[in-house]
């Protein structure tokens, strides 16, 4: 096992690592940029250093910064967390070539899924379906034009490389193609390096469904079961769910022996998610792989009882895989709101500030992972999420009341968050009978505006 690790990252997920290897008896590094000096993963790990100013291309994202206060501090092994470095295969490589453990998988693996069109063509060749779509990179607005007239409208536009919703763009007819293809290039050139995009068809109405994976360097892989992420906005998830309410046990079987099959087929290594879009008849498609831990890995947490932070260290210590996939077994539901300190009335827009008043849900069923606390300033340089509230419940009718319970007793104060739409949400008729697509958030604003 390890005896020290340094942590290539910042807010709730810093804090989450930290107290996994706290309970592991392994030291802790933080890093962190000017902006997050009083952040609170930086007062809880062994030691911290700065590495840089506040902009993340200038910290979080600096290589030579973070891999020279890894040197400094002595440390066996990195961890990347989310965001940031946690998909990057040359930061894997170098993290390799130092001889510091990448606590994630091998940079070959995290290259062949980071690239979608290169990720589609791997999944093919091993018969996971995939989303019918173009068989390469769209380089021109006549490819683009060609291809969807092959696929039929509406079609979605899609940067090769990244996610969060970026470099993403739906058209309907020819002339949107062409805005969308051009906006979509340049969202992807500003966000990822590359305008490098692909074309699929758009899945109308469709879930957004991912199996969480475990897979160590010997070849044995797990699933620990599905998450339910379908409330987005912008392509970015606000409310996960497990178990689904789409999924019955025989089709959570053939997805959950899908998704092994993809992780197989990279010889995968570490905590993943493999991501599919579910449609109205029940037809599965893989869309991703998420070559690191995910946001919404609490909920799975709570049903299953497996720590995904401390499995993830094992692995890249070299430790065997314990869990067999008979032996795990899903207790209950769990869900999860993401808390971001945003203004949903006023497009999502980010509200940076001091927090004057905080009161953070308890009691028996809730779990909070967050980094701030009273009087912590929410930097503008950052996400924006602050906190994720997790509930379980022996059931989805009581993990949604659970849920209510806690919400109505947060306060962030003077900040505007989206407390008060997760509130909103848990209180329509279509969602507490679990029939919703991605296009849920977007109808009940329509909805909302029609009302006024």
């Amino acid at each position: 096992m390890f005896s020290r690790i340094l942590i290539a990252n910042r807010g709730e997920i810093a804090v989450r690592i930290i107290r996994a290897c706290q309970e592991l008896g392994i030291q802790t590094v933080a890093v962190y940029s000017k902006a997050d000096k009083d952040s609170r993963h930086v007062k809880m790990a062994t030691s911290a250093i700065c590495i840089g100013d506040n902009p993340s291309s200038e910290s979080y994202l600096n290589i030579p910064a973070i891999i020279s206060a890894a040197e400094i501090a002595d440390v066996e092994a990195i961890h990347p967390g989310y965001g940031f470095l946690a998909e990057n295969p040359h930061f894997a490589e170098i993290c390799e070539s130092c001889q510091i453990k990448f606590i994630g998988p091998q940079p070959e693996s995290v290259r062949l899924m980071g690239d979608k069109a290169i990720a589609r063509e791997t999944m093919q060749k091993v018969n996971v379906p995939i989303i019918p779509g173009s068989k390469s990179i769209v380089s021109d607005q006549q490819e683009a034009l060609k291809t969807a007239k092959r696929l039929g409208y509406p079609v979605i536009i899609k940067a090769k490389a990244g996610g969060g919703g970026k470099g993403m763009k739906v058209a309907h007819n020819d002339g949107k193609l062409i805005s969308a293809f051009l906006t979509a290039q340049a969202e992807a050139e500003a966000a990822f390096g590359s305008p490098d995009v692909y074309l699929e068809k758009y899945i109308k109405e469709p879930r957004h469904v991912e199996f969480q994976i475990l897979g160590d360097r010997y070849g044995h892989i797990v699933h620990l079961g599905e998450r339910d992420c379908t409330i987005q906005r912008r392509h970015q998830k606000l409310i996960e769910e497990t178990p689904s309410p789409a999924i019955d046990s025989r089709l959570r079987r053939k997805m959950g022996e899908t998704a092994i099959k993809a992780a197989k087929a990279v010889n995968y290594e570490g905590a993943g998610t493999v991501e599919f879009l579910l449609d109205t008849d029940n037809k599965f498609y893989f869309i991703e792989m998420n070559t690191r831990i995910q946001v919404e890995h609490p909920v799975t947490e709570m049903v299953t009882g497996v720590d995904i932070i401390k499995e993830q260290i094992k692995i890249a210590a070299g430790e065997k895989l314990k869990l067999s996939q008979d032996k795990i077994k899903v207790r209950g539901a769990a869900m999860e709101c993401r808390i971001n300190a945003e203004d949903p009335d006023n497009n999502f827009r980010p509200c940076p500030g001091k927090i004057e008043q905080l009161i953070l849900p308890g009691g028996n069923n809730i779990r909070v992972d967050t980094h701030v606390y009273p009087g912590y300033v929410i930097s503008p340089y950052y996400d924006s999420m602050i906190a994720k509230i997790i509930a379980y419940g022996r059931n989805r009718a009581e993990v949604i009341s659970v849920m209510q319970r806690a919400l109505s007793e947060t306060v962030i104060e003077p900040l505007k968050t989206t407390v008060a739409l997760h509130q909103r949400i848990l209180g329509i008729p279509k969602f507490i009978r679990g029939k919703y697509s991605t296009s849920f958030i977007d109808t009940m604003f329509e909805e909302h505006k029609k009302k006024k």
